[in-house]
């Protein structure tokens, strides 16, 4: 129990990277590292208290380097998409890196998960808690404003994870921060994600064009395969003969979710059967999109040896709607100057 540190080696710059062990009063441990903020470990008890590590990763410092999967990443300044790799504020256009199909792609190439960040803990009744804090200068990947970040990860002893986002610019900018942790409750080196159960507190999803841009259009999700509003297996519908379903090869869809956006709410779950494991995902934020690894290339190399391959892990990444930037009805991640931007992102482990 308590914070342990260990060398992760160097950056290719010659940075000096360290891990991070949180473990609490029952034994679950995450682990993370300064480079990238990202989450590396995350070790959770099943229903006879044995652990695994159910997040999807890598085991040297040299991979995160590289890592176009974004596994266990911390993503910014935009997550998700935004469309034409364009937009405006305050009446200026603003181009930023075209890496998806002419579209952003959570922030470019070089999204928040390939940055330094220097690190703090705190040792608190009822959890413990890592800082992660930088500052990306203007115009870095495109964004307008000095934006002082930071990310805090607290693990509690009621088993929650807590993401706790906050971030001030000098001028008006884009705010969308999310987590991109590929979660399999069997552990990360089980197969694929088919027979865990999904349920998700959202009537509707951002129905999207061919390149994956909503229309701005927000589509029921009653008698279609994209209900999860009942727990179900995700292999029963990832391969729909369904429009939304064909073109993003799988699940990669972002859900309205509904709830009040004005603090932690119930926003989705993950039920693995074999193991008894259960996430519960709580968010302020409006939507989640959920991402079943669709473009995991099989094969790849994995922690402890192990291949991964296409859906051995599922995503839910809360955020602003994909491309609000530019959609009128969506609601703005936009953020005023010196005005502080905060969300809060909790997943809950629990045994059935």
């Amino acid at each position: 129990m308590g914070i342990t540190t260990k060398s992760f080696g160097k950056t290719a710059k010659g940075e000096e990277a360290t891990l991070y062990t949180l473990e609490n009063k029952n034994g679950m441990k995450a682990v993370f590292s300064d480079f990238g903020a990202v989450l590396v470990q995350l070790w959770v008890p099943d229903k006879d208290g044995k652990l695994e590590d159910v997040v999807l990763g890598f085991d040297t410092l040299q991979e995160y380097e590289v890592n176009p999967t974004f596994f266990g990443s911390f993503i910014g300044r935009c997550g998700n998409r935004i469309g034409g790799a364009r937009f405006e504020i305050n009446g200026k256009e603003y181009r930023v890196e075209d890496n998806d199909n002419g579209n952003c792609l959570h922030g470019g190439s070089v999204s928040y998960d390939k940055y330094m960040y220097e690190a703090e803990t705190f040792t608190e009744e009822g959890g413990l808690s890592i800082e992660f804090s930088r500052l990306s200068p203007d115009m870095e990947q495109g964004f307008p404003g000095n934006l002082d970040i930071t990310v805090t990860y607290t693990l509690t002893d009621e088993n929650e994870l807590v993401i706790e986002y906050l971030a001030v610019s000098d001028k008006d900018t884009i705010v969308n921060f999310t987590n991109h942790s590929y979660f399999n409750l069997a552990g990360h080196d089980s197969g694929t994600i088919y027979d865990q159960e999904v349920m998700i507190d959202a009537d509707a999803f951002t129905i999207t064009d061919a390149k994956l841009i909503p229309t701005g259009e927000l589509t029921d999700v009653t008698g279609t395969p994209m209900d999860f509003r009942v727990r179900k297996p995700l292999g029963e519908g990832i391969d729909a003969d369904y429009a939304p379903i064909r073109q993003a090869g799988g699940y990669d869809h972002n859900y309205a979710l509904n709830n009040t956006r004005e603090e932690a709410e119930f926003a989705a779950e993950l039920y693995d059967k074999k193991s008894g494991r259960v996430m519960e995902v709580y968010t302020s934020l409006p939507g989640m999109q959920l991402y079943t690894g669709n473009f995991i290339r099989d094969g790849l190399k994995g922690k402890d040896g192990c291949a991964y391959g296409r859906r051995a892990g599922v995503c839910f990444e809360t955020q602003f709607f994909p491309d609000a930037v530019n959609i009128k009805g969506f609601q703005s991640p936009v953020v005023k100057a010196y005005q502080e931007a905060e969300s809060i992102t909790v997943y809950k482990f629990t045994v059935e």
